[in-house]
């Protein structure tokens, strides 16, 4: 922040002579009004157009620039450069060829300069323009500017940045911009605008086998049905053999249809419509690919994330995941390590907040088809969105499949989950109570399994408590402890279920993700959420166990309702008030809710 990416930009458009008369009769009026350069043009202010920008001399969204020199078009993305909004740098890095990490002088190398490197390397891009900025604050002396790149010649390369360019500017100034600066005269590299014009940013023709992820089935009428797309990879012609990918269904291309007309051919980077010889199943996210060299298919896989959530990611809370127009339910099942931006550290982690970068493993509730980002962007990147708040909360880059993903398959059983139930003449379902400490869950539960009983079924109660003896022994009460704690149990009653149990689970399970995550285990009315509503006054009023004394007293940190929130469910199938009801009550209001 205020290193002078807006003032450089800026700059370049009007000596690019890309600002029109309006622009800059607004720029001098807007100067007077908002600059931070006194009597002077405020360059920055050409791409910082929000209000709360130009108040505070910050960027905060990611501004898109247009212009064109003789030699080259260029889309310029102002990111922000306040580590708040690292993931709207993110964003802007995901689709470009060239990064220019700008440095002040005066400061050297900070933080986020390591952060944004690392960015940039993880999104692939390749070249990099490091402008030591304000070089007219620091006498113009090569001594600040070799210190500077001499610093981060060595990080570039152990983030695996292949081409860096250093070069010392004065962007309010306008030094080695658009011309040599005679105040540095020690410099005799190219300048800014000259070194833009001339790197070779192409990307290798793409030769692979074709790719192309369906984004939408045109049919416009019964004698036309086309899967249009972008090509991400190879070329196809009319009668090439294809395959549906996931599925796995192989067909020949009958015609490539674009705006123009049929095509004899497509090649990467192309968006065109096919049409198929054969009548297959075929969605938007299904890949067709050259059908002798399929892309891969898994629902587990290892890697990179940059957690851009202002909440903290929790292993085994569920998440979108979109992968091109490939959109499944997904999790992360565990993290192997969180990097340190600045030292390249592999750390120890069981939760990423935001901007921070991990190495993670990752599960799909159905398998995808991918290819490692380092050999397709576009099959091998993705994003994770919060289900509830649809907020892009991650932006990912597969490296691979594990292992295991294609070693554990289902394996089929002759008893059916029906022929199970029916043996115990009952429809199983979970029934699910929640509520603060001491609301009464576990006696109501016991109390519901009596009744149970009494009537013949056959059930089975998880208590919170009893099952931290034994399976969840290893499990603390910290947020991702307890979301692990959930999602274990809820797997538990999910098996218990399927033996044609009626499962009783009664824990705290303060946070509606892991409840819904647990809800999403079972059939449509299989699971019961009994939301056991009692005050925070009567559950310490009746704490026989002293929990909340303790926690008052700052002995028990993270305990819900005291120090940690409890969510109460939305929704819940039933809510009991238990003030004024005894607990058979309670339970045989549950028990005329059961199927």
């Amino acid at each position: 922040m205020d290193d002078g990416k807006s003032t450089l930009i800026g700059r370049l458009l009007y000596e690019a002579r890309a600002v029109f008369d309006d622009q800059f009769r607004a720029l001098e009026s807007d100067s007077r009004k908002f600059g931070t350069q006194g009597n002077r043009l405020d360059f920055a202010l050409l791409v910082d157009g929000l209000q709360a920008e130009r108040e505070q001399g910050i960027t905060i969204d990611v501004a898109y620039r247009y212009f064109a020199t003789a030699a080259r078009r260029f889309i310029v993305a102002d990111a922000p450069g306040h580590e708040q909004y690292t993931r709207n740098m993110a964003t802007g890095a995901s689709t470009a060829g060239l990064a220019i990490i700008l440095v002040d002088a005066r400061k050297g190398l900070l933080p986020q300069t390591h952060r944004h490197t690392r960015i940039v390397a993880m999104m692939g891009i390749e070249h990099v323009l490091l402008a030591v900025n304000k070089m007219d604050l620091v006498g113009y002396r090569q001594e600040v500017y070799d210190a500077v790149v001499d610093a981060y010649a060595p990080f570039a390369v152990a983030c695996g940045i292949g081409s860096v360019r250093p070069m010392p500017i004065s962007a309010l100034e306008g030094d080695n911009l658009t011309a040599p600066s005679p105040s540095m005269p020690w410099y005799d590299g190219p300048t800014v605008m000259r070194y833009l014009e001339t790197v070779d940013v192409s990307r290798p023709p793409s030769v692979g086998p074709f790719r192309m992820p369906v984004q939408w089935v045109n049919r416009p009428g019964a004698e036309f049905r086309g899967f249009a797309g972008r090509v991400s990879a190879g070329a196809v012609h009319p009668g090439d053999r294809v395959r549906v990918v996931p599925s796995g269904v192989e067909t020949r291309v009958r015609a490539i249809v674009a705006w123009d007309g049929d095509r004899p051919r497509a090649e990467a980077g192309e968006s065109i419509t096919v049409t198929l010889g054969d009548e297959v199943d075929v969605s938007r996210g299904d890949v067709l690919a050259a059908a002798d060299a399929p892309p891969e298919v898994a629902d587990q896989f290892e890697a990179r994330l940059l957690w851009m959530g202002s909440h903290p990611m929790i292993p085994g809370r569920p998440y979108l995941l979109k992968s091109h127009a490939k959109e499944v339910r997904a999790s992360v099942t565990s993290i192997k390590h969180r990097v340190d931006v600045g030292t390249d550290a592999r750390l120890a982690s069981r939760t990423l907040t935001l901007n921070e970068i991990g190495v993670v493993t990752l599960s799909t509730a159905q398998p995808i088809p991918f290819e490692p980002y380092a050999v397709s962007r576009t099959l091998g990147g993705f994003i994770l969105i919060d289900p509830f708040t649809f907020e892009t909360v991650g932006a990912g880059l597969i490296d691979f499949a594990l292992r295991r993903a294609s070693n554990v398959h289902w394996q089929a059983v002759e008893v059916s989950r029906a022929g199970r139930a029916g043996m115990k003449h009952q429809h199983p379902c979970c029934v699910w109570f929640t509520g603060l400490s001491g609301a009464g869950k576990s006696t109501i539960a016991s109390r519901l399994e009596q009744q149970l009983y009494a009537a013949g079924r056959h059930t089975y109660l998880l208590d919170g408590d009893n099952v931290r003896h034994g399976l969840n022994r290893d499990l603390g009460f910290t947020e991702a402890d307890r979301a692990e704690n959930i999602r274990r149990v809820a797997e538990v009653a999910r098996l218990m279920v399927d033996a044609g149990l009626i499962v009783l689970v009664a824990f705290i399970s303060p946070f509606r993700a892991e409840r819904r995550l647990a809800r999403g285990l079972f059939a449509e009315g299989e699971f019961i959420e009994v939301h056991v509503d009692t005050s925070l006054e009567e559950c310490e009023r009746r704490d026989t166990k002293g929990l909340y004394a303790k926690a008052r007293r700052g002995e028990l940190p993270n305990f819900t309702g005291i120090d940690s929130p409890y969510e109460a469910p939305d929704a819940p199938e039933v809510r009991l008030v238990t003030s004024g009801l005894s607990p058979d009550a309670c339970a045989t209001h549950v028990f005329d809710r059961l199927p």
